[in-house]
């Protein structure tokens, strides 16, 4: 009956729906047959240390994240659709100039422009969903379907580009400029079948925005956040475990690049894979089985697992192929767990009409991601790679702390503060 239901809901994804969800998989698949190579690309070109590495990396990281809420709100003045097309044609041309860009300089301005158009895609494309689907159920269900492409994308990726044998060949980005040209045509496609839909959504979400009580209630929004001590700490408590988590995207390659590990492409290849299928074949499976406990003790036991592949990865050879594997799926399982009990953690900490304040305020998590190739870059080369992975399970033990101490930090009152 459960099948039935859910084979109904998808019959309910509207045209657009389809369009984004083929889109987000050509587009992270072609992402990921060369973007992780990054690191690699620049050591091998320019010689750059790894703090080199990591400060261009992290600069337009920490660009993009605040780009977002810039995007995210524009957004719903000049229409979703328009400011897709813009980000699409941002991709599509600063793809292109990576594929030849050839001094460091070139590489910082144009990760840049990259790095802000996937800032500003992410949003724009949950917020179209949004607009599109009314249904509560089959919207989750819509949000659940474009994270699970998303990681199919990223597992199918670099295996291609290994077969392919484009893995780390800058030209290769010139794939992605063409899967995101692709996506441009079917949007504006699609846009034109949904055209009146999400103009009325739109206008109602403007509408509601721009009210005089809104404005009125958007200070003090903003000091109830400051005066929520538990929100700051669990912000804090989750950023450190995003530049945890993120070493694998950065520092961990830079590391193995480093350290000339054997079958150097086919191991990050093959880490990348693993990271996405566990991610595939284990959410909903482990969300299920940790259904019976109370929210943070499951959130406990995913920072034990990652303090254990910090540990695993400290200690592996070099030479150890399965060893990193292993490693990856400790970690892998670690984040199936954690990152979708983070935003429920949230969701249950936020009064109803506070709750867009509330995600809003956590998407800071990323200054972890956004921080975390500097971080690790300076430690790789003034500590040592087996420092890097020891420091993130010290990390980890802070993480479980402050997560322990959260129920005694003071919260405002809520009712009369925004009253």
């Amino acid at each position: 009956m459960q099948s039935d239901v859910s084979l109904a809901r998808f019959k309910q994804f509207p045209l657009l729906m389809w369009i984004f969800l083929f889109g987000s998989f050509i587009t992270r698949g072609s992402y990921y047959m060369v973007w992780p190579f990054l690191a690699v690309i620049l050591y091998e070109k320019f010689a750059l240390t790894a703090t080199e590495v990591g400060l261009v990396l992290s600069s337009a990281a920490i660009i993009s994240v605040f780009t977002s809420f810039i995007g995210s709100s524009l957004s719903d003045k000049v229409g979703r659709h328009r400011l897709m097309y813009v980000t699409g044609v941002l991709y599509v041309v600063s793809f292109s100039l990576l594929a030849s860009v050839n001094t460091v300089a070139g590489y910082v301005v144009v990760m840049t422009l990259c790095s802000i158009a996937t800032a500003l895609w992410r949003p724009l494309t949950s917020a179209a969903i949004g607009d599109l689907i009314t249904d509560a159920k089959t919207r989750e269900l819509a949000m659940q379907s474009l994270y699970f492409i998303v990681n199919v994308g990223c597992a199918v990726g670099p295996l291609l580009g290994v077969w392919l044998g484009l893995t780390g060949e800058q030209s290769s980005f010139y794939i992605t400029a063409a899967a995101f040209a692709l996506l441009l045509l079917l949007l504006f496609w699609g846009f034109r079948r949904h055209h009146s839909q999400l103009k009325a959504a739109q206008e109602a979400a403007y509408e509601e925005q721009n009210t005089p009580e809104t404005a009125h209630n958007k200070s003090k929004i903003l000091t109830v956040l400051l005066q929520d001590k538990l929100l700051q700490c669990l912000i804090l408590a989750n950023i450190l475990c995003m530049f945890i988590y993120a070493q694998m995207d950065s520092s961990l390659i830079q590391y193995l690049t480093r350290a000339n590990a054997p079958q150097l492409l086919e191991l990050i290849s093959a880490l990348i894979f693993t990271n996405a299928v566990v991610i595939i074949s284990t959410q909903f499976i482990l969300l299920k089985m940790m259904a019976r406990f109370e929210l943070t003790v499951r959130i406990r036991i995913g920072l034990v697992l990652l303090m254990v592949s910090q540990l695993w990865l400290a200690a592996n050879p070099l030479d150890l192929f399965w060893g990193w594997i292993g490693a990856i799926v400790i970690m892998s399982l670690a984040e199936a767990i954690l990152f979708p009990t983070m935003n429920v953690h949230i969701d249950r900490l936020a009064p109803a009409h506070l709750r867009g304040a509330y995600f809003g305020a956590a998407s800071f998590y990323d200054l972890g991601f956004a921080l975390a190739p500097l971080g690790g870059g300076i430690i790789l080369d003034y500590l040592g790679g087996s420092w890097l992975f020891l420091i993130g399970a010290l990390l980890c033990l802070v993480v479980i702390y402050l997560y322990s101490i959260l129920e005694a930090l003071p919260r405002p009152d809520f009712a009369r503060s925004t009253s």
